[in-house]
């Protein structure tokens, strides 16, 4: 499987080719704009060449004297005056009628400053010849010559090789090549170290990531105190916003694993508490079980045996009911929705509170109109029930339970001693206890978490407000809408 490449290498790489890229285009531009030049002042010099030939073949035209056009007697040998002004590498062509006025020569060197004339070909005359005598240069491929640069007026035809504009745009793209290839590997050298520093940030941010990932997660407690280096959460800056980033998932990451630690740590207390519970009762019908086979003649014994089994039967049958409900509730198994009369359920309980606690007072403040809310109305009766249970059963004789009911709900409140302010934000949870020695006159520290439990469901919420003489607990619903 091929390797991927780092983001280092992938930035180095980049830079390198867009210099690369630069450099060439540079460089293109630059031979192109060279070989203009030179072409154009060796098109001068072709220009000048055919004046020179043109005037030097010709006569001057200012003068007396007419000589036809042709090429100048002699054998092709030295340096004569018809040559003078012109350099070497010259080609010059006569193009007449056909005869013996035709032909041409080129200028070579021959040694020691002196020049000499080297007849044309018939091939090199032809291929002259085919050019537009327009007075404009051309550019041709020459037999045994080359390349040259040709320009053709009146008859005559002078021209100049263009090797030396070849050679020097040669030279000077091989030097490019050069150079560009240098300045590939230094702005791939330099490109590394500025990008490795520029990422350094990065890689700080990437090690307190991985120090994290490290740590044990799975259970128990977490220590996750390593977050991303002061200077490197600046959200102004990339690096600044992922180091803020991580920061910020961090947060959420142990806020997560700290409630997950409270919720472990709840629902093994659950177990514990929902097992000593259990526990209780089964000691008790194990020991009257064993008190009735023991006694198997005794009719007052069997008899009281299976009334303590039958007592026992019912608390643990309550209590198992009570853990049924919790656990569908937070299944979030859905409940009724239907318009619950509210005001009849708040004076029905009431009243099965005062037949049930004739020692204490009870009040019930209603408004004029009918109440009105929506959920299950057999649950929402639970609720109130246990309220009531329990101002009943932890107030003393005497007290006064007042019931306040309103359009979005009712209230709770007695003139008791309150709850323990160890317990006031824990009174909600299960099994919660006022003492550690788990009496509980009977309950089982589930009646309050049931009410959270079943208020949720209905999306309401309830609070609670204690202090000695002044308890109130805050019940939250939603409204019912009136059949039309």
């Amino acid at each position: 499987m091929r390797r991927p490449l780092t983001l280092t290498s992938r930035l180095v790489v980049t830079a390198v080719a867009l210099v690369v890229v630069a450099s060439l285009l540079i460089g293109g531009a630059t031979a192109l704009a060279m070989r203009s030049y030179l072409t154009d002042r060796l098109d001068q010099g072709v220009t000048a060449s055919l004046e020179r030939a043109q005037f030097g073949f010709g006569g001057d035209p200012g003068g007396d004297v007419d000589r036809p056009l042709g090429p100048p007697p002699g054998d092709g040998d030295g340096d004569e005056d018809d040559v003078r002004g012109q350099q070497v590498g010259t080609l010059t062509a006569f193009l007449g009628d056909a005869g013996p006025g035709e032909g041409g020569f080129v200028i070579t060197d021959a040694g020691r400053g002196r020049t000499s004339r080297t007849t044309l070909d018939s091939d090199v005359v032809a291929a002259v010849a085919a050019l537009p005598a327009d007075g404009r240069v051309h550019a041709v491929d020459l037999p045994g010559l080359g390349s040259y640069r040709v320009a053709v007026s009146g008859g005559i035809a002078a021209g100049l090789p263009d090797a030396e504009v070849t050679d020097a745009v040669t030279a000077l793209v091989e030097r490019e090549v050069l150079l560009i290839l240098l300045g590939a590997v230094l702005a791939a050298l330099a490109g590394r170290a500025v990008v490795r520093r520029q990422l350094r940030p990065l890689r700080e941010v990437a090690a307190t990531a991985h120090t994290v990932a490290d740590l044990p997660l799975a259970a128990g407690t977490v220590d996750l105190a390593d977050r991303v280096p002061a200077h490197l959460v600046d959200e102004r800056t990339e690096v600044g916003q992922v180091g803020a980033a991580l920061d910020t998932l961090l947060d959420h990451v142990e806020s997560s694993l700290e409630a997950r630690h409270r919720s472990e740590q709840r629902v093994r207390q659950f177990v514990a508490d929902a097992s000593h519970e259990l526990r209780t009762p089964l000691t008790t019908i194990a020991g009257y079980t064993e008190l009735a086979r023991r006694r198997p003649d005794d009719p007052a014994a069997a008899a009281t045996a299976l009334a303590k089994v039958s007592q026992e039967s019912a608390r643990m049958t309550a209590l198992v009911e009570d853990l049924l409900l919790l656990a569908r509730l937070d299944s979030g198994r859905p409940l009724e929705r239907r318009p619950v009369d509210l005001t009849s359920l708040l004076l029905g309980a009431v009243a099965d509170a005062e037949v049930v606690g004739p020692d204490h007072t009870w009040r019930l403040d209603l408004p004029d109109e009918a109440l009105e809310v929506t959920g299950d109305e057999q649950r929402l009766h639970q609720v109130v029930t246990n309220l009531l249970t329990n101002a009943r059963k932890y107030t003393p004789a005497g007290s006064t339970v007042t019931v306040t009911g309103r359009p979005d709900g009712f209230s709770v409140h007695d003139d008791g001693p309150g709850f323990p302010p160890t317990l006031v934000d824990h009174a909600f949870e299960r099994f919660a206890r006022g003492d550690s020695a788990r009496e509980r006159s009977g309950g089982v520290g589930l009646g309050l978490a049931l009410v959270e439990a079943i208020v949720t469901a209905h999306g309401g919420t309830v609070s609670l407000a204690s202090r000695p003489g002044d308890t109130r607990v805050d019940v939250r619903l939603a409204r019912g809408r009136p059949e039309a």
